[in-house]
């Protein structure tokens, strides 16, 4: 007899333990199936693991820059393995955490490999090194099986990752030594983000982007302003430029790339950094017999995470962009809670905000100017730089700005977009306000304290409608 729950979870990474323990809490006997580590490629080898280095290069840059600060330091230095070391430290503390909460909401965990044999039913191949505790392989059973596989990187052929000289985020984050030179193939946020963490440490770091603008989900002018301080801090940037093709030697290859003039240029680099994009875990899970429809390569759903067959949902990167864990996790409650029967709503993917951990930092939310002008929306833009705020200047960060995009005959906020120091902490300000449909008006009349990073928020408010006081 195959053992029964309720509600069984397909992955435990951000979005499938969320929803799993949501599920607990609201009286579901509820199990996780995962192969290989709790909390997903987020907490093991994405979004966790590459703030840790990111945090070691920014120290690192500022003790580099000590005298900035009225401060002496010698002999600056870094050991590669004791920044790798502290990073899979991070990730493996917050792992078994994610551990620690499935056991306390008494969710199950099934260690293995999940393939649906029928409706609502999943045989489990086990898999290796299991946690304490977890259940192995077998047949299970359940009313309600949400798909939670997400995604991998995307390989292009002839440039596929070889573990050795082309390195996707896994090998990029547990580098044995760091490279001379190196080449970053693709500049959204994981690619810039490695670019932003190797150039810090003193790496050599090319960036292509076949698109002419770099980040290119970013409003463009905050992607220049972007770009212009990564190359102040030595990033060469090739946009709409092409990868052509690879020659590996024995410890090094020479990236063919041809420019947006139709040039060919030849860079020998010791490694690549594929960041090209994700693709879904579709295969091998049998939705196919099933009938669940998949559309390029993603789940389709109804925006609350039903699929087309009945009992089969699916959340998180697998069913599509933008491929976010605080996305992922907030699929996974909308989910669960529309199979309880409780009032909910899908998302409103405008309103996700959207977060880049490099140096500078870069954050949005919403319509970027150009989107707003394409809708036909009139708009109001605001905006305010770093240079213009005392708490920037005295933290010694004076680059950067603040930009507002208002609806000009309604005052609806429709988008927000930043790049400067500590800006990821500031955008949640701005996904408040748009998710309680506050007008400008009310946001200037907002106080806000002094001196805080946040006054450059109520600036950028005030500057769409003429009313800025500091520029």
């Amino acid at each position: 007899m195959a053992d029964t729950y309720d509600i069984i979870v397909i992955g435990g990474g951000p979005g499938g333990y969320v929803a799993a323990i949501r599920a607990a809490q609201l009286g579901f006997k509820t199990a996780v199936v995962e192969k290989s580590h709790l909390g997903g490629i987020c907490l093991n080898w994405g979004c966790i693991p590459t703030k840790a280095l990111l945090r070691s290069a920014e120290i690192y840059h500022y003790m580099e820059h000590a005298k900035d600060y009225g401060l002496s330091a010698e002999k600056i230095g870094f050991d590669a393995a004791a920044v790798v070391k502290r990073s899979r430290g991070v990730s493996s503390q917050l792992a078994t955490g994610v551990g620690f909460l499935l056991n306390k909401n008494k969710v199950d965990v099934i260690w293995g490999k999940a393939t649906f044999t029928s409706p609502g039913k999943l045989k489990v191949e086990a898999a290796q090194n299991p946690p304490k505790n977890a259940k192995g392989g077998g047949d299970y059973s359940a009313k309600h099986i949400i798909v939670a596989t997400g995604a991998r990187p995307r390989a292009l052929p002839g440039i596929e990752p070889d573990r050795k000289l082309i390195w996707t985020y896994f090998e990029a984050m547990v580098p044995e030594k760091m490279p001379k030179s190196l080449l970053v193939m693709g500049s959204g946020a994981i690619g810039i983000e490695f670019a932003s963490f190797y150039r810090t440490m003193g790496v050599d770091v090319t960036v292509v982007e076949v698109l002419p603008q770099i980040l290119p989900v970013e409003d463009e002018e905050i992607a220049a302003i972007a770009r212009k301080r990564f190359e102040k801090q030595g990033m060469k940037i090739m946009s709409g430029a092409k990868v052509a093709g690879v020659t590996k030697h024995a410890d090094s290859l020479t990236v063919h790339v041809t420019d947006d003039k139709g040039k060919a240029h030849d860079i020998t680099v010791e490694r690549m950094i594929s960041a090209v994009g994700v693709v879904g875990n579709v295969e091998g899970l049998g939705l196919e017999a099933l009938g669940v429809k998949i559309e390029r390569g993603i789940i389709a759903t109804d925006g609350l995470g039903r699929t087309n067959v009945p009992g089969v949902y699916a959340i998180g990167d697998i069913a599509g962009p933008p491929m976010l864990a605080h996305k992922a996790e907030h699929e996974g409650v909308i989910c669960v809670e529309t199979i309880k029967g409780l009032h909910t709503h899908p998302m409103d993917k405008l309103k996700i905000p959207g977060c880049t951990y490099c140096t500078p930092q870069i954050a949005s939310v919403g319509l970027t100017e150009k989107k707003a002008k394409e809708a036909g929306r009139e708009i109001k833009v605001g905006r305010f730089p770093f240079i213009g705020n005392g708490k920037a200047i005295a933290l010694g960060e004076p680059d950067g700005l603040v930009k507002t995009v208002f609806d000009a005959k309604t005052g609806e906020l429709l988008g927000a977009h930043m790049v400067g120091a500590e800006v990821t902490e500031l955008i949640q300000g701005f996904v408040i306000a748009m998710n309680l449909e506050t007008t400008e008006e009310e946001l200037i009349h907002a106080v806000f304290p002094h001196p805080t990073l946040s006054e450059m928020m109520h600036e950028s408010v005030m500057a769409a409608y003429g009313r800025a006081i500091h520029v």
